[in-house]
């Protein structure tokens, strides 16, 4: 930092420039203020954090009802005060990457100050981080006189479903509306880097959300490669990720696709990675969906273009990133990924290597009624699972009715279209099938943000599972049947008819959510060792945004291994979708080797 030439802070619009511009934003924050911050990856939008009512009011500009917001502390001590840290996470938490580190809330006193319930309502964790930019640090100590808190509000400075905003234009653009002032610096930023989110599974780190302080490290594999690849990644969480004969270089953390501000950042980031790695890809690998904007961009390149199915994706880059080649079973549970037979995926037991798939089993498919809604609305999936299973109209309308779903017309068109496939698609989502679960179990009935209603019935499993006193009897269900097309179908839909009937006979929601995670876990065991036994392989490879519910992966892994069976998890590559230009990156070059490209 130079007093001649800077970098020099200033608020936009505005006269104050240096000490005046850093006293006027803490004194705006220490007042109840929302102001939005230059950083080095882009703008945040900060508040104070332990101010219920700054709080609730950035939650009602950004429209984010319930979603948690990230909080950055002033200290390791600080975050001890509301957080559980163990000396993993504190080296983490304090050394040069500085990530969003998801800890476990300290139990607390009610008359105790701290962070308010709005930072992250109905969660036992909180994502907290440490200043990493000199500006931050002086929103925190300054000789100005202002007694700051000890946290911050520091969520990504964008509005929803657009890349994290970089420049002055796009701040005044877009977060005017959302905040009393901006804070910006003259140093331009150019690749957009939002915080890394991290999580812990048996304490290792589990990544969330790969990008400042991790991106563009590469992934090494020990396989002979030769090559250049690009891959476009997904349509949410988007990364890509360039391939240089056995390294791969995953990109910061970009974005949805639904938004096109999002796809030419994409655009503009991947031509600024070429440029610094010095690489011309031979191939570019994509989705196999035919509308994801992913895929438009990958077309639109000029370059040979190879499609991976994407749950065979989530698999390879688990084998990418744990340096295996030998074959593996694939268990890719997630949201929604387009099937190569034209249905929608998403809860998969695929043979799996370098060279092809082959799909071996599935959860029960069912019909996702609704289009989009049905992607938000739990309850829509929570009716159709029980008239796949009862095939009574009335029946399941008076079941839905007791369950409080929704209203009985409601129910009664659902079940309509049900039976009709009106605006339905068949799907086999593990992910729509845990918002179905919530929905049945009176948890949430709908979502306000991906993997609200899912997530909420992990933590009320895990909250059981504290209270037991003995190990927990699961239901014992036939794990799975085989049908005509000779795969293995797990019996899903049962298992969420009698978690239907069991709420109805008033058991426990806690109770009966555990049990759900424990009977899909035994479920999942039991295809693959079925499958491990139909091909001699005795690997598995675990992926996909499920596999973030650390209760899910463990309770099947452990197990796994009990059988003799070796896993394979993620650790800094993430098993949602942000992991996935991994997989295909490494399906291209694999492709590379075998193909002569024009």
């Amino acid at each position: 930092c130079c007093n001649d030439c800077g970098p020099e802070v200033y608020l936009t619009g505005r006269e104050e420039r240096g000490r005046a511009a850093i006293i006027a934003t803490r004194k705006m924050i220490h007042d109840g203020g929302i102001v939005a911050i230059k950083g080095i990856g882009g703008f945040h939008l900060c508040c104070d954090a332990t101010n219920e009512e700054a709080v609730q009011r950035l939650r009602t500009l950004k429209n984010r009802p319930a979603k948690p917001f990230a909080v950055m502390a002033r200290d390791v001590e600080a975050v001890k005060q509301e957080c559980l840290v163990n000396e993993v996470q504190e080296e983490i938490l304090d050394g040069h990457q500085k990530p969003i580190l998801l800890l476990e809330k300290r139990k607390k006193s009610a008359d105790s100050t701290g962070l308010c319930k709005s930072v992250a309502p109905g969660n036992p964790k909180v994502g907290i981080m440490l200043p990493y930019a000199p500006v931050q640090m002086l929103l925190f100590r300054y000789d100005d006189g202002i007694e700051m808190p000890d946290y911050l509000v520091m969520t990504s400075g964008n509005t929803s479903g657009a890349p994290i905003c970089r420049d002055d234009k796009e701040a005044v653009e877009e977060l005017s509306q959302l905040c009393d002032l901006i804070l910006s610096h003259d140093r331009k930023i150019r690749i957009r880097a939002d915080d890394s989110v991290m999580d812990f599974y048996k304490g290792e780190p589990y990544m969330i959300r790969r990008s400042r302080g991790y991106a563009p490290l590469p992934t090494m594999v020990t396989m002979p490669w030769k090559g250049q690849v690009l891959a476009a990644g997904g349509e949410l969480k988007n990364t890509f990720c360039i391939g240089v004969d056995g390294r791969f270089y995953p990109s910061p953390y970009v974005g949805d696709l639904e938004d096109l501000r999002t796809v030419k950042a994409l655009q503009e980031t991947i031509h600024r990675f070429e440029t610094l790695l010095e690489v011309e890809p031979e191939v570019v690998a994509c989705d196999l969906h035919p509308k994801y904007n992913s895929t438009v961009v990958a077309e639109e390149l000029g370059l040979p273009v190879v499609k991976i199915q994407h749950h065979y994706a989530h698999i390879l880059s688990c084998m990418a990133e744990n340096d295996c080649e030998d074959p593996v079973i694939g268990v890719s549970f997630d949201g929604t990924g387009y099937g190569t037979d034209g249905t929608i995926w998403g809860g998969e037991i695929l043979r799996c290597d370098y060279n092809g798939f082959e799909r071996l089993g599935s959860i029960k498919p069912f019909w996702q009624v609704g289009g989009d809604l049905s992607a938000k609305e739990g309850w829509r999936i929570a009716g159709s699972l029980l008239y796949e299973e009862l095939q009574d109209k009335e029946k399941t309308v008076e079941w839905m009715k007791k369950l409080e779903l929704c209203t009985e017309p409601e129910a009664k068109v659902l079940v309509t279209m049900t039976g009709r496939h009106l605006n339905a698609v068949q799907s086999t989502s593990a992910g729509r099938l845990f918002d179905g679960v919530s929905a049945i179990l009176g948890i949430r009935k709908k979502s306000t943000f991906e993997g609200e209603a899912s997530t909420a019935l992990e933590f009320a499993a895990e909250a059981y599972e504290k209270t037991m006193q003995h190990p927990y009897e699961p239901l014992m269900l036939k794990p799975f049947t085989e049908t005509a097309e000779d795969r293995l179908i797990l019996n899903t839909g049962e298992l969420a008819k009698n978690l239907a009937k069991k709420r109805l006979a008033g058991e426990d929601t806690g109770q009966l959510a555990y049990e759900f995670h424990q009977e899909l876990a035994r479920q999942i065991i039991s295809a693959a060792l079925t499958a491990s036994h139909q091909t001699g392989i005795r690997k598995v490879a675990l992926s996909g945004g499920v596999f973030q519910n650390r209760l899910l992966l463990r309770l099947v892994e452990e197990d796994l291994v009990k059988q003799g069976l070796i896993t394979l998890h993620h650790h800094l590559i993430p098993p949602n979708d942000g992991g996935l230009s991994l997989g295909q990156a490494a399906y291209a070059m694999a492709y590379l080797q075998k193909h002569e490209i024009k």
